[in-house]
C-alpha cells in the first residue's frame, strides 16, 4: 500500500466499524500527557474518547514523548493523530481507531510549543506515563534525585527544562506568575502514592528555585493518585499486520492490548475532568487499597515471572505460565504470602482477583515479552516485591517465593540464560548491578553485594537476617537451574 492508503481523519468514513460511534466533534486540547506510549494510547486516551462521546467537552490530547526521539511524534501526526487498539482475548480480535490525540510532541525539539499548551487555560490536566525512572525521584528520600545530571542542569537552567519535575515546576510557574489556575497533575504510573509521590518530587524541586512557588504548589496543585491496570505488550510487526487487515489501510502504531482494563482515580481535580466514570473509570476518595493490591498481586507476579523465565527460557508471559510448575509457585505466592499483606475493601475479592490475573497472564494471543517487564528492575523491585516482603517481615508472613523473585533478579544481571543466551540489560543502574553480579564469587557474596546497593535496598530491610539467608537460599538453588528451582518452590507449603 502506499502513503494515500494510510490512516487518516480524511479517510474515517469507510472505518465506521472500528469508530466506537460515528459521532464526532474535533475537542480542543484539554490534556498534555507526558510519555506518549503504548500504555497511555491503550488506556486513558481510550476512557477520554469514550467520555468525550457520552458527555461531550473539550478533553483532546496532546502526547509528548521525553525521549528525544522524533519517530513516534512523526509516525502519529503523518496519521493525524490516529492509531488503533488492537485488542486481543479468548472472543477474538477487534480493532478499534482512536481520535482523542490531537498532537504530538517531542522534546526538546518541541519546547516552545510544548510550553505554549501548558500555559493555555484550556490545558486543564498534565498526565503522566513515564515509567518509574522518568520522576528523578531519590528513592530513598522521596524527594527530586538532585544527584541526578539532568536534575542538575534543569536547576541550572529552569528555562529549558527536560525532566518531569523541571517541566512541571517552569510551567506552573508560568501559570501562577499570569494570574491563572494551575491544571491538575494525574499521575498513571505503576508508583506507590503516586499522586503524593510526584508532588514530594515537584515540590522539592520547585523549592530549590523558589520557597514562594514551592509553597504555592503545595497548597494549589492538585496530584491526584490513580490506579491503572491494563496489559499492553510493545507493538510488533504482527499488529501493524492485524490493524492493516481489518482496516485496509497502514498504520504504522497500533497498540496491541487485553480487553480487561481497570482505572481508579482519587477525585480531586482542580479545573474539572472528562467524565470518566462512564467509560468505566472508578473515582474515589482513597486509591490506596487499589493501587497496593495491584502493585503487589499484578506486578510483583509480573516481575517475577519476568525474572525467573528470562533465566528459564520463556519468551512470553503467556508461555510461563503454561508451564505449570510456574502458574502453580505464582498461584502460591499470591495465596500465602502476597494476599495477607492486603487490607481491602470488602467487596473485593482477592482470590478471585488472583484467579483473574493468572488467566490474563495465560492470553496466548497478547504475545506480552518477558523481556519488557524485565526492563528497569532497580526501579520497579522496590515498590512491587520489597514493599511486599518488608510487609511479611513486619506481620510474621512467609516470604520465600517473593525472595525466590529477587534472587532471580540478582541471577538475570549477568546477563544470560540457564543455556548460555545472551541478552541485553536496560536498567538505570545496569552497568554497575551487572558488574557486582558477575564480580560475585559465590551466593553469599552476590547477595551481600546487591544488599549493599542502597537505591534498591534500604538499609534496615538489607539489614533483615532472615532476608538474607532466603535470598542465599534462592541463588543457590537458580544456580543448580532455574526450572528445577521453580519446581523446588512450587511444592514448598
Amino acid at each position: 500500500m502506499t502513503s494515500a492508503n494510510r490512516l487518516a481523519r480524511t479517510r474515517l468514513d469507510p472505518l465506521q466499524p472500528h469508530l466506537l460511534s460515528p459521532e464526532w466533534r474535533e475537542p480542543d486540547i484539554g490534556i498534555v500527557h507526558l510519555g506518549i506510549g503504548n500504555f497511555h494510547r491503550a488506556h486513558e486516551a481510550l476512557y477520554t474518547e469514550e467520555a468525550m462521546l457520552a458527555r461531550g467537552g473539550d478533553w483532546g490530547i496532546c502526547g509528548v514523548t521525553l525521549q528525544g526521539d522524533v519517530s513516534k511524534r512523526d509516525a502519529l501526526m503523518a496519521q493525524d493523530g490516529l492509531y488503533s487498539v488492537v485488542e486481543r482475548g479468548p472472543d477474538g480480535e477487534r480493532v478499534t481507531v482512536v481520535r482523542a490525540l490531537r498532537e504530538v510532541l517531542a522534546m526538546p525539539f518541541d519546547r516552545a510549543r510544548l510550553f505554549e499548551l501548558l500555559a493555555d487555560a484550556r490545558v486543564r490536566i498534565v498526565s503522566l506515563t513515564v515509567t518509574e525512572k522518568g520522576y528523578c525521584r531519590d528513592a530513598t528520600t522521596g524527594d527530586a534525585d538532585f544527584s541526578h545530571a539532568a536534575v542538575v542542569s534543569d536547576l541550572a537552567r529552569p528555562d529549558e527544562p527536560s525532566t518531569v519535575p523541571g517541566i512541571l515546576t517552569a510551567a506552573l510557574k508560568a501559570r501562577r506568575d499570569a494570574g491563572m489556575p494551575p491544571f491538575t497533575v494525574l499521575s498513571c504510573d505503576n508508583l506507590s502514592h503516586n499522586g503524593a509521590a510526584l508532588k514530594r518530587v515537584v515540590v522539592s524541586f520547585a523549592a530549590r528555585l523558589s520557597p514562594s512557588l514551592a509553597a504555592w504548589i503545595e497548597s494549589h496543585v492538585a496530584f491526584p493518585s490513580t490506579m491503572v491496570d491494563r496489559i499492553v505488550p510493545a507493538t510488533a510487526n504482527a499488529d501493524r499486520k492485524a490493524a492493516r487487515d481489518a482496516l485496509g489501510v497502514i498504520d504504522d502504531v497500533p497498540v496491541p492490548c487485553e480487553p480487561f482494563r481497570q482505572w481508579v482515580i482519587e477525585d480531586r481535580f482542580t479545573a474539572g475532568r472528562p467524565a470518566w466514570e462512564v467509560a468505566g473509570a472508578q473515582l474515589v476518595d482513597d486509591v490506596a487499597p487499589f493501587e497496593i493490591a495491584k502493585l503487589r498481586m499484578l506486578n510483583a507476579t509480573h516481575s517475577t515471572l519476568a525474572y525467573l523465565s528470562m533465566l528459564a527460557g520463556f519468551e512470553t508471559v503467556s508461555d510461563a505460565v503454561s508451564h505449570a510448575p510456574l502458574r502453580t509457585l505464582i498461584h502460591a505466592m499470591m495465596t500465602h504470602e502476597i494476599a495477607p499483606t492486603l487490607d481491602v475493601p470488602a467487596s473485593f475479592d482477592l482470590l478471585a482477583y488472583r484467579d483473574a490475573l493468572l488467566d490474563r497472564y495465560a492470553n496466548p494471543a497478547l504475545k506480552h515479552r518477558c523481556a519488557q517487564i524485565a526492563m528497569d528492575g532497580s526501579q520497579k523491585l522496590p515498590p512491587r516485591i520489597l514493599s511486599t516482603i518488608h510487609a511479611c517481615i513486619a506481620m510474621g508472613q512467609p516470604f520465600e517465593r517473593l525472595a525466590l523473585a529477587v534472587a532471580a533478579w540478582f541471577m538475570f544481571l549477568r546477563g544470560q540464560t540457564d543455556d548460555g543466551t545472551r541478552y541485553t540489560i536496560s536498567d538505570p543502574l545496569g552497568e554497575r548491578l551487572t558488574q557486582l553480579s558477575l564480580s560475585a564469587g559465590n551466593a553469599e557474596q552476590l547477595v551481600d553485594a546487591m544488599l549493599g546497593v542502597r537505591e534498591v535496598f534500604p538499609e534496615a530491610l538489607a539489614n533483615e537476617k532472615a532476608l538474607r539467608a532466603s535470598l542465599i537460599r534462592g541463588v543457590r538453588l537458580l544456580e543448580g537451574g532455574t526450572r528445577p528451582a521453580i519446581e523446588r518452590y512450587a511444592e514448598m507449603r
